[in-house]
């Protein structure tokens, strides 16, 4: 069990050599990057290169690890032994089964993507630590030890809003995902518009960079970013010669909402093009 890519996904080869690794060591596969560089693209084209079911758990600022095992819905059987339901005499009727059970209970090991851990409180990485090492859990309610009938592949994806404890990062297989080069970037652009002028995609991308290198950039646009804003080109039909006579520092790029996220940036740009045309008087 390899992956070796896939048609939609551009893996470089120290991002294989990484997949690889964690399963061979069948440890979880930490994965750091920018937003927008395709962390969880990466366990979705694992699952379909490796022909394994995906199961999602997106983390949110609520989340609680329990919720990743098991929770016990107390509320609905409290409303059901009111209404006199039968279904009270069985407390597994209340048990509602997590990611990892269903990862867990799976006749094919699936990957099992964990998104955005640090969003999560710092202690939740912790909270995991046991379940992950061991694959298994206790269901107190029910008396009921889960156990993995096959170990999934399991993905974990940050974007270091915080810290992650020692003990937790221990037990991962650690890879960070560089920003792609310029070379690598015209790959991935070519896998997602086959068809596209390459004269578009070399002014395209040369503006691109550009407006990355700016400094004072809040934030700098990402991959998914510049897919979008070149299947906007395409789909207004911007001629590449306008993109060639963009200069990053003197003008804003067209169709700049797709690149530029936030007020300060656009700012940015329009003080850079009003000081470039002060210059040029």
């Amino acid at each position: 069990m390899r992956f070796e890519g896939t048609d939609n996904y551009v893996a470089t080869e120290d991002l294989k050599v990484a997949v690889n690794a964690a399963i061979t060591l069948q440890r979880p596969l930490l994965i750091k990057g920018e937003p927008g560089t395709g962390k969880t693209v990466l366990a979705q084209e694992v699952a379909r290169g490796l022909n394994r079911p995906l199961l999602e758990w997106h983390i949110k600022s609520t989340t609680k690890a329990q919720q990743g095992l098991y929770e016990y819905d107390a509320v609905s059987r409290l409303r059901d032994s009111q209404l006199g339901d039968d279904r009270v005499h069985d407390i597994g009727n209340y048990i509602i089964r997590g990611k990892l059970w269903e990862a867990f209970e799976a006749e094919e090991p699936p990957i099992l993507l964990i998104d955005e851990i640090d969003k999560a409180d710092i202690e939740f990485p912790n909270d995991l630590l046991l379940e992950l090492d061991r694959m298994e859990f206790f269901v107190y309610e029910t008396k009921q030890r889960v156990q993995a009938r096959n170990r999934p592949v399991v993905i974990i994806t940050s974007n270091n809003e915080k810290e992650l404890p020692d003990a937790f990062l221990r037990r991962c297989f650690f890879h960070y995902i560089q920003f792609p080069d310029r070379e690598t970037m015209q790959q991935i652009v070519d896998v997602h518009f086959p068809d596209i002028k390459q004269s578009l995609v070399r002014e395209a991308l040369t503006v691109f960079y550009e407006v990355r290198e700016i400094n004072g950039l809040k934030k700098r646009p990402s991959t998914s970013e510049l897919l979008d804003w070149i299947k906007l080109l395409m789909a207004e039909d911007v001629p590449a010669d306008v993109l060639r006579e963009s200069d990053a520092t003197k003008a804003i790029p067209p169709l700049h909402g797709a690149l530029l996220k936030n007020e300060q940036d656009v700012h940015l740009f329009e003080r850079l093009a009003f000081m470039a045309r002060q210059r040029g008087r």
